[in-house]
């Protein structure tokens, strides 16, 4: 049996400043925008290229869940964008306002930054060799 993720859930405070940072800085696509009633809805984002999961952009309902957005991971990096063209993303991130932890890099494994979204969830932006 092939298997693959999906999806994967990002929890955000308010889906439409979520969608306006997701499309409008990091250039991703709008899948699914499906209004499940009493202010809920299905919104799922992906990178332009079509490759990869999916993030499924759920509004933070709970105290619980509130106190998680832009900590999912524990302070850790929490996602990892590749990308075949690191200096191509990287200037457009920048040009678009995105937040960078650091300077770029280059690793062993190729290059890398260390990104945050609206909420503060850590990301790498990554070019593996």
């Amino acid at each position: 049996m092939a298997q693959h993720l999906g999806s994967l859930t990002l929890l955000v405070r308010d889906y439409d400043e979520a969608l306006a940072f997701y499309i409008g800085k990091l250039g991703f696509v709008l899948v699914e925008d499906t209004d499940l009633g009493h202010g809920k809805r299905w919104v799922l984002v992906a990178p332009a290229a079509g490759g990869g999961a999916r993030l499924l952009l759920a509004r933070a309902a709970t105290a619980e869940q509130r106190a998680a957005v832009g900590n999912q991971a524990g302070g850790r990096v929490f996602l990892f964008l590749h990308t075949d063209d690191f200096a191509r993303d990287f200037d457009q991130f920048t040009a678009r306002g995105v937040t960078f932890l650091e300077e770029p890099r280059h690793e062993s494994y190729g290059w890398v930054v260390v990104f945050r979204d609206l909420y503060g969830n850590k990301w790498d932006l990554l070019e593996v060799k």
